[in-house]
């Protein structure tokens, strides 16, 4: 690492997979009661499952993303964060909220709307919380020595998403006002302004890992930016399609919708090309390797599998079944989730100066993880044809139709069993790395030598 204050990454990369592991549990509760073995629904019922589960999948992926922005804008604007007792105090503040807020969804204290339940007072902390965090991120770039597009796109990125979550705060009597600017939440977060947060995390790993001009990376990104603004925002429509919004809204989010996977592409494309121009043999292959597969994975499931289902003349079947289970859980994966693991194991050999470049534990957890991913992905596909077909088709009752599909649902818990292997060897691995030290000052310069010493 360059600056002492880095290493304040460290802490928000180890909360992050502490939230995710405990995603992970709550994901195979609701796994094994949707196969009939409900057996902690007295504790744990359903409903506060799905709701723990995804509201942790945001605040873990929030908190890698604000891990990366400690460890990439300091890199990027030469300089040390602006506050390191501000990011420390935003830190733990943040870990309080999250766990007020389960607790809350244990007691039916929450606000009930999909992927927005947390309770209302705790809004109003979470919008302290992250000016908190803008505000030092934003004072490290305002007073750096240089400014990179790299750091901008990822600061207004971030920025950006604060500012969407405002429109989930606004209490409307009408349900369709309320789903309306719902989406301006949901949709522009995970379509939109996290893309920008990608991009910049993308672009400053693939300057560091391959060797590629700056200039020319650069330039990708700011294609990459115009494809996603292009399509992500008038593509909230095709969540529009059956809450009481005028009809143009179906041609509207149809065709947009049939643009989104071209960002995704493009960020495929711009990932193989720079590896391919990289005259640089980098020590850290399996960084590359979750950077390059992130890039691919997430027009996978997030471009393809997106596109697949939000044609209005699919999503008329489609919609509120398992199918947007498939597409969201291989989206987030492979266009968030494996973004963070990419920074993540980039970081860890450069804060703690413990060079673990490429042990068969962290190619182990990239296989795994992802083979058991693919395998989920697949098992939810099979489930929500079936579930569309017997439901959306023949006319059956929807518990009906919940009985006859719990088989699938035995091999998508063994699929999630390959996947938590892998995610518990990338956890040994972190642990494995320990905490920072004072000593890895100017260990990026010394892998930046191994590297040019192995070109030469």
């Amino acid at each position: 690492m360059k600056y002492k204050s880095q290493k304040i990454a460290y802490w928000f990369f180890a909360t992050c997979m502490l939230l995710l592991s405990l995603q992970i549990v709550y994901g195979f509760v609701m796994g094994f009661a949707r196969m009939g073995f409900d057996v902690l629904h007295d504790w744990i019922p359903f409903n506060a499952a799905r709701a723990t589960h995804t509201n942790l999948l945001v605040v873990w992926l929030l908190t890698g993303f604000m891990g990366a922005a400690h460890y990439i804008i300091p890199d990027e604007s030469d300089r040390e964060i602006y506050s390191v007792k501000l990011a420390y105090i935003q830190l733990i503040s943040l870990i309080i909220v999250g766990v007020v807020s389960i607790i809350g969804f244990h007691l039916n204290f929450w606000e009930g709307r999909k992927f927005l339940e947390i309770p209302r007072p705790l809004d109003y902390l979470v919008v302290v919380n992250v000016l908190l965090f803008l505000f030092n991120i934003g004072m490290t770039v305002w007073k750096g020595k240089r400014y990179t597009t790299t750091s901008l796109v990822l600061y207004f990125g971030l920025f950006s998403a604060a500012l969407l979550y405002l429109p989930g705060m606004i209490q409307f009597n009408s349900q369709t006002l309320d789903s309306y600017f719902r989406w301006w939440v949901v949709h522009l977060w995970v379509e939109g302004v996290w893309e920008l947060i990608m991009g910049g995390i993308l672009s400053f790993l693939l300057i560091k890992l391959t060797g590629v001009d700056r200039e020319v990376i650069e330039k990708w990104l700011y294609v990459i930016v115009g494809l996603t603004f292009l399509s992500g925002i008038l593509g909230t429509g095709h969540h529009y399609y059956y809450i009481g919004v005028p009809e143009y809204w179906k041609w509207v989010g149809g065709f947009f919708s049939m643009l989104e996977p071209l960002a995704f592409l493009a960020m495929a494309m711009f990932a193989i090309s720079m590896y391919r121009k990289s005259g640089r043999n980098h020590p850290n292959t399996i960084a590359l390797f979750w950077t390059i597969g992130s890039a691919v994975m997430s027009f996978v499931g997030a471009g393809f599998l997106g596109f697949a289902h939000t044609l209005p003349q699919v999503n008329l079947y489609t919609h509120g079944t398992l199918i947007t289970a498939m597409h969201g859980h291989l989206a987030f994966w492979g266009a968030y989730a494996m973004i963070v693991f990419a920074i993540l194991t980039y970081a860890m050999p450069l804060l703690t100066g413990r060079k673990l470049w490429n042990n068969p534990t962290g190619l182990f957890a990239f296989w795994a993880s992802n083979i058991g991913m693919l395998g989920m992905t697949g098992a939810f596909a099979v489930a929500g044809i079936a579930q569309v077909y017997l439901e959306r088709k023949l006319g059956l009752d929807f518990l009906t139709v919940q009985k006859e599909i719990q088989v699938h649902f035995l091999g998508l818990v063994l699929a999630a069993l390959v996947f938590t292997s892998g995610i518990i060897a990338f956890i040994i691995n972190f642990v494995r790395f320990g905490t920072p030290t004072d000593e890895a000052l100017g260990a990026e310069q010394a892998s930046g030598e191994i590297s040019l010493a192995r070109r030469s």
